[in-house]
């Protein structure tokens, strides 16, 4: 994916997702969603089961982000998503990763 570039507009959110959403692609089908987007930041599995992912969008396409998620990839069972403003001041990389 192409750097982004911090503008105007943008936003940093972090955002956890619910649900059987390990092990059935979850991550990728982020990265994916971040080729769209044009999202910055990255994305892990944590232990107690969620997903979370740390990102810089525009704030325009927050919304349909959030819808996309909802909906993950078929194998995904979504129970919920909550975004709130990241509170970590560690800059997010200008590119989109998949961590472990």
């Amino acid at each position: 994916m192409d750097a982004v570039t911090p503008g105007p507009g943008r936003v940093e959110r972090r955002i956890v997702v619910a649900g059987a959403v390990q092990g059935v692609g979850y991550r990728w089908f982020t990265r994916e969603l971040a080729h769209r987007f044009r999202m910055a930041g990255w994305v892990r599995n944590m232990p107690d089961g969620t997903v979370v992912l740390e990102v810089a969008v525009d704030a325009a396409d927050l919304d349909r982000i959030v819808d996309a998620l909802r909906a993950g990839p078929p194998a995904a069972v979504v129970s919920g998503v909550t975004v709130t403003s990241r509170t970590d001041d560690s800059p997010l990389p200008d590119h989109f990763t998949v961590l472990r």
